[in-house]
């Protein structure tokens, strides 16, 4: 897909992120010499055409205080994992969730949920919860801690931001 040279400044000036304030296209479009209205409807026009999949807020959990970051693993029964799945992403508690193939037999795991918290047992505790939830359809889980922050981006320009 093609952008015209609006589109590549409007995705240069974003793909760092947005400015945190109560009106983020505004400060674009100030930055672009462009109308807000614009801005906004030149970013919906990327995401209706597939160029943008999503926008969405990337927050440095541990500015948050919450300093334990555990993507829990389940081992459901695949028959129960989508409705299994729905479930446990609905938890306010769980900031992703998602279905992957399992590889076997090294790793037994096909649910993931990401939990965060102030600290392991509070993890713990609400992975406790989870494990409850899945009852015997839950063959077995475990727990991977971020020891970490990697960096999170989004959409690149190749060739740089021209």
């Amino acid at each position: 897909m093609r952008l015209d040279p609006t589109e590549r400044r409007i995705v240069a000036a974003t793909q760092a992120g947005l400015d945190f304030t109560p009106r983020p296209y505004l400060a674009v479009a100030e930055r672009l010499g462009l109308d807000e209205a614009e801005v906004i409807a030149r970013m919906s026009g990327l995401l209706a055409r597939g160029v943008i999949r999503r926008i969405g807020a990337a927050p440095n959990h541990y500015a948050l205080g919450l300093s334990a970051n555990g993507m829990t693993v389940w081992d459901v029964e695949d028959g129960e994992a989508g409705r299994l799945g729905a479930m446990v992403g609905a938890r306010e508690d769980v900031s992703h969730c998602y279905l992957r193939p399992r590889a076997l037999p090294d790793w037994p795991y096909n649910l993931f949920a990401m939990l965060h918290g102030a600290d392991r047992a509070e993890v713990e505790t609400r992975r406790a919860e989870i494990a409850a939830l899945l009852g015997a359809s839950c063959r077995g889980s475990d727990v991977l801690y971020s020891t970490r922050i990697l960096k999170k981006s989004g959409l690149r320009l190749a060739g740089g931001a021209s």
